[in-house]
């Protein structure tokens, strides 16, 4: 038996409590420096309208992060990934919602360990990052 941050058991199928997110072009222009990702779509809005987005775009790397931050937090203090795969399939522009949402797909009691998939959606509903990687949780004592 495997419990959370929250103190429910880990279940297969059991999803982890969804979570909105917004992004500023501030963040996104310090994130690009942190990264080293100098492109324009990213903090130069006639740059990224130029090259056929609609504004500003979100990173694919920040929105995993946001993804392997909303599940580490939900696993609980100490808890890390043994392995992450990430997959974009979409863009989210600067300022929109970005709800992070997932779910355990395994529970690997013996090692401790959950599966998760987790994803972005946009404002429109549509999976834009999906992520999907194996979670190691602490052990509690006592």
């Amino acid at each position: 038996m495997i419990t959370v941050a929250d103190g429910r058991v880990a279940q297969t199928g059991m999803e982890l409590p969804a979570e909105v997110r917004f992004t500023t072009t501030k963040q996104l222009v310090q994130y690009s420096g942190a990264a080293h990702d100098p492109s324009g779509i990213h903090y130069d809005g006639d740059y990224a309208r130029r090259r056929g987005f609609d504004d500003v775009i979100v990173h694919g790397f920040l929105k995993a992060g946001f993804l392997a931050d909303l599940a580490t937090r939900w696993g609980g203090h100490g808890s890390w990934f043994v392995s992450l795969r990430a997959r974009y399939q979409g863009v989210d522009v600067v300022g929109a919602p970005i709800t992070c949402r997932g779910r355990v797909t395994d529970v690997d009691a013996a090692h401790h360990r959950v599966s998760l998939e987790l994803w972005t959606e946009n404002a429109d509903g549509r999976r834009t990052t999906v992520v999907t990687g194996d979670l190691q949780l602490t052990e509690k004592e006592g």
